[in-house]
């Protein structure tokens, strides 16, 4: 029932992950924007079942503890995140593997899935959005600013990154984000879906601030028998 924590290089990074369990489904959780497996996935490393499962977390580069480098949003931002990601399952010896994505996380996973389709065993996103629209851009503008944040939302992220970097890191996610809705249609990854091919759950929380209902409604339209 421990979690060991540790680095391992991949793509010429060190990245932090968190590991518990020893069944033989094995699982990547992937965090949201600014996330770190504790951050974000803390109950799921506590309270998984670990006969069944070797549960996987981690702080893609730049956030967490993967740091160095800093966090940057180039415009493949979301494909060097599930190829490190991938390529993580991969150095950790685990030969097919199911995804847990959380909002950034998400729309990560429906890239590995769609790119690397004899590896995924599983996925389930959350939160994820495959287009960005201008009012998206409205709604991000919306949470550029980290001093308007709530208390609870902001406080782990401050005591994780310290002020300037996860303001700073914030602007930038902004940034890079809203430069999807240039894109044709505000395509991020539409034109992948049809090419995920494993069994596949869309949540989507009803009061979700940040990503609009069609979002999710759009995914599961596009994927092939997806619940």
């Amino acid at each position: 029932t421990s979690i060991t924590s540790a680095k391992i290089q991949v793509n010429g990074v060190h990245l932090h992950y968190q590991q518990t369990g020893e069944g033989s489904h094995a699982i990547l959780l992937l965090p949201g924007m600014l996330g770190s497996g504790q951050t974000d996935f803390g109950p799921q490393l506590k309270s998984m079942n670990k006969q069944l499962f070797t549960v996987v977390a981690w702080d893609p580069r730049g956030y967490g503890k993967s740091i160095p480098p800093s966090r940057d949003f180039p415009p493949d931002f979301f494909e060097r995140d599930a190829k490190d990601a991938v390529d993580l399952m991969q150095a950790l010896k685990f030969k097919k593997f199911s995804l847990l994505g959380w909002s950034d996380g998400g729309i990560t996973a429906l890239i590995a899935a769609a790119k690397y389709p004899n590896l995924i065993h599983k996925l389930v996103v959350w939160g994820a959005n495959a287009s960005v629209t201008q009012e998206d851009v409205r709604i991000y503008n919306g949470i550029r600013d980290v001093s308007k944040w709530s208390e609870k939302v902001k406080k782990p992220l401050e005591e994780l990154y310290g002020h300037k970097y996860f303001a700073e890191t914030c602007e930038a996610w902004v940034d890079g984000i809203s430069r999807f809705a240039e894109n044709s249609d505000g395509n991020i990854c539409q034109q992948l879906l049809p090419d995920i091919k494993c069994p596949t759950f869309i949540i989507h929380g009803e009061k979700d601030p940040l990503v609009p209902q069609a979002h999710a409604e759009y995914i599961h339209k596009h994927i092939k028998g997806s619940r």
